[in-house]
């Protein structure tokens, strides 16, 4: 009986010594792998331009209400020469003119009830058809969208929007201030680098976050993403927001 115990003591003995040797061996290793980890800097950079809108988009068109659809589109045909004579006026080539098709739908108002509440309820159909013009002639968009409040005075059934203005080649526009954006991420974490004595290594990686096409003298905040494209003037300012993450070399 006891030697079979002073076996088993034997053999749990050794069994610990195996277990403890190979936690000190795993242990070391995960220790070195942690102490040969890399420091590493992360920063924002910031790259921005004047740029200017090269083509204007503005629509305009006709709509009227009638008690029947047949009615509805009649109509519709027959207040459109109105907005064709308007059109020709201006002098647009025919190419500048995008004609959207004609539409017919229920007409729907709100009807007040008793006790504060109301409804939704057709009131006959209503016919509506548009022109998008496209022009590089910014000048020319901006005083036609002018006219046409003319034409709403006079009582005509029109309806029109603001003007857009709007950049072409923003491709072009925004890989180039990623390059800037990228140098200027570089130049930030050196100078944080040279306050902590250490020096920049390589980049680890990069992300691109806002892209931003903003009314002149705007501010914005560096750390959102998505961007905003300003339509509504003609001079303005294209800014890239970059995140990049160096390595540290001490």
């Amino acid at each position: 009986m006891n030697k079979d115990l002073s076996r088993a003591l034997v053999i749990l003995g050794v069994l610990l010594a195996l277990g403890m040797s190979a936690a000190a061996f795993i242990f070391g290793v995960q220790a070195k792998h942690i102490g040969s980890g890399k420091q590493s800097i992360s920063v924002k950079g910031l790259a921005e331009k004047p740029i200017q809108a090269d083509y204007a988009q503005w629509r305009i068109g006709v709509t009227v209400v009638a008690p029947s659809f047949a009615e509805a589109l009649a109509k519709l045909r027959k207040s459109r020469p109105v907005l064709d004579e308007f059109l020709s006026k201006q002098a647009f080539d025919k190419a500048a003119l995008k004609e959207s098709e004609e539409a017919v739908e229920p007409n729907m108002v709100v009807e007040e009830l008793p006790e504060g509440r109301n409804r939704q309820v057709q009131r006959g159909y209503k016919a509506t058809q548009s022109i998008l013009v496209t022009s590089k002639d910014l000048t020319k968009i901006t005083n036609v969208s002018r006219a046409a409040l003319q034409l709403e005075a006079d009582g005509q059934p029109v309806f029109y929007s603001a003007p857009q203005f709007l950049v072409s080649k923003l491709e072009d526009i925004k890989m180039s201030l990623i390059g800037a954006a990228t140098e200027n991420a570089n130049k930030r974490a050196s100078e944080f680098a040279k306050y902590g004595a250490v020096k920049v290594g390589s980049m680890r990686s990069a992300s691109q976050g806002a892209f931003y096409i903003l009314p002149v003298g705007t501010e914005t905040s560096s750390d959102e993403y998505g961007g905003t494209y300003d339509k509504t003037t003609i001079d303005k300012v294209a800014r890239v927001v970059v995140t990049i993450e160096y390595s540290i070399e001490r």
